[in-house]
């Protein structure tokens, strides 16, 4: 009898972080990877779009793998797809609205000739050695599911992000008796979502936002403006139904608004009569209170519908006074102070705000302590392995589990790229391999490293001091200059006496380099550097980027 090999699980992000999910698990030589996500940057990645999993473990494994399964079509979930999808070359597998995010996507990029596969909760499928069952989850988007994946050695789970929602919009509850059942014939390891699990107790059910909804568009008397996720499909439609409810019209703004909605009532997961639509043009001739603009800007973002119409920079719409503006999300972490400064924004073109500090506006997606241990308790897994959350996340969950009786020597709070291997007699974790982050910079992919990053991140704290001197190429005497150009150091004009200076240094060097018959430029260049930053930050206490040009004559 063939030996039956151990399941090596390692994360590739999703693991003390919020986002840029991608979890490799390996049996024999075959991989399966569960979802393909990116995160977004934080304050310090200046001018970066997007960050996405450094896959070059997989490139390494490239023939090992066998297919890419999606959990769900939030970003953090597919969003990195486009651009590692076209090096593996696999098939992927998700529910048809993942799927049609996806192909969005890449048609976005031109890439073409990728193996989409259509799979529905309750679906099983082989891929290789693995049977895969998709579970059916609630999510604050539609079409989530979990995955259970069976090998010759054990079964895993993979809840994927979820939330037990006894009342949910679409009346389609998260599958327990499947989880259950899987617990029943005994599973090895269960990786569960850790977004909320510091937070006791249960998370609201979606229902209670749509409660809310009902009262605000009964007291309002002017427009309503309603920004959310675009992908939260069930809060658009309680949105759109309470809308039709009190006779008022839907405005779509914001292009992730307009191209999810459009998907979502292709597919059937959201119902609003077309007559109800009015395009932006038209809402100067309606009464206000006959009036509902679904709008992006729910976290603040700098070039969403609402924020560019809180600033007053929205080409065709304008925030005025009267005007109630729901935000239906919670602040993604690290953009608490954006979501601040809109509101105040708001208020001062004369809104009226409503955010969850005011009432129950949102629910998060995403299960509290005591669904955690629901799960846990159902599936009774040997192993624990908590994942999707910052690393106070994935500590709070594992303490949940040992509480449950899950022994503290079989929970794993993984890193990312560290292997854990686990099997019926024994788990370990064992060889870290190369994982981290690649940064999307425009259409750049990975050609920004931390280099580049620090240089952006200095010039806007301290600015730009260029100098630009001639300098013969046979004797190394100083022929004009030095030319010197501040940007965002000192104001020129006002700092006649420091530039002087700066001048008197720069001839000094280049003369004393001549003197001693220095003809490298990258020499002198780097004493000049050297002698201006002492100079500057001696007088300025700052350390503005110097860039030092040489014209060889």
């Amino acid at each position: 009898m063939a030996k039956q090999s151990n399941l090596r699980i390692t994360p590739l992000g999703g693991i003390g972080e919020i986002g840029k999910n991608m979890t490799v698990i390996e049996y024999a030589d075959e991989i399966i990877i569960v979802d393909c996500g990116l995160c977004f940057p934080r304050e310090d990645m200046l001018g970066v779009d997007y960050v996405i999993p450094d896959i070059t473990y997989l490139r390494a494994n490239k023939e090992k793998i066998k297919a890419v399964i999606i959990t769900h079509g939030h970003e953090d979930h597919i969003g990195a797809t486009p651009y590692l999808l076209p090096e593996l070359n696999v098939p992927i597998y998700g529910t048809d609205l993942a799927l049609a995010l996806i192909e969005r996507k890449l048609e976005e990029r031109k890439v073409s000739g990728i193996d989409l596969n259509i799979i529905a909760a309750g679906d099983s499928f082989q891929v290789g050695s693995f049977k895969i069952e998709a579970i059916k989850v609630s999510h604050s988007i539609d079409a989530a599911v979990g995955y259970a994946l069976h090998t010759p050695a054990a079964v895993i789970v993979h809840t994927g992000d979820f939330k037990i929602d006894y009342t949910p919009i679409d009346g389609k509850v998260i599958d327990l008796a499947k989880f259950a059942a899987l617990g029943d014939k005994g599973v090895l390891a269960l990786m569960s979502d850790s977004t909320n699990a510091e937070t006791p107790g249960f998370t609201l059910s979606e229902s209670k936002v749509g409660e809310t909804f009902e009262n605000y568009f009964k007291k309002a008397t002017g427009r309503i403006i309603v920004a959310t996720f675009a992908s939260n499909i069930h809060r658009l439609q309680q949105v759109i139904s309470a809308s039709k409810r009190f006779g008022r019209k839907v405005c779509l703004s914001g292009r992730s608004m307009l191209k999810i909605a459009k998907i979502a009532t292709e597919l059937g997961y959201l119902n609003i009569d077309e007559s109800m639509l009015v395009e932006m043009e038209d809402l100067a001739k309606m009464k206000k209170n006959k009036i509902v603009i679904l709008t992006t800007g729910s976290q603040g973002e700098t070039m969403s519908g609402l924020v560019r119409m809180a600033a007053g920079e929205h080409r065709k719409l304008s925030m005025l006074p009267g005007d109630l503006v729901i935000i239906s999300a919670t602040p993604i972490p690290g953009n608490e102070r954006y979501v601040s400064n809109v509101i105040n924004m708001l208020y001062r073109k004369g809104a009226d705000v409503i955010n969850e500090g005011v009432a129950n506006v949102h629910v998060s997606g995403h299960a509290c302590a005591e669904e955690l241990k629901l799960m846990l308790a159902l599936t009774k897994p040997k192993y624990f392995i908590p994942v999707h959350g910052e690393y106070r996340h994935l500590y709070r969950h594992a303490r949940l589990a040992e509480s449950l009786g899950v022994k503290k020597k079989n929970i794993f709070i993984p890193e990312i790229g560290k292997v854990i291997e686990v099997g019926k007699r024994f788990s370990r974790f064992t060889e870290t391999v190369q994982a981290g982050s690649v940064i999307i910079d425009g259409l750049g992919v990975g050609d920004v490293g931390t280099v580049v990053l620090r240089d952006r991140q200095l010039l806007s704290q301290d600015g730009l001091f260029m100098i630009v001197v001639s300098i013969s190429q046979e004797t190394g005497e100083l022929l004009s200059g030095p030319e010197i150009i501040s940007r965002g150091f000192v104001y020129m004009k006002e700092s006649a006496g420091l530039l002087d200076g700066a001048r008197d240094i720069i001839t000094a060097v280049v003369e004393d380099c001549a003197k001693k018959q220095v003809a490298d430029w990258t020499t002198i260049k780097g004493r000049i550097k050297k002698a201006v930053r002492n100079y500057l930050y001696e007088n300025t206490k700052r350390s503005p980027m110097i860039l030092p040009i040489i014209i060889d004559m």
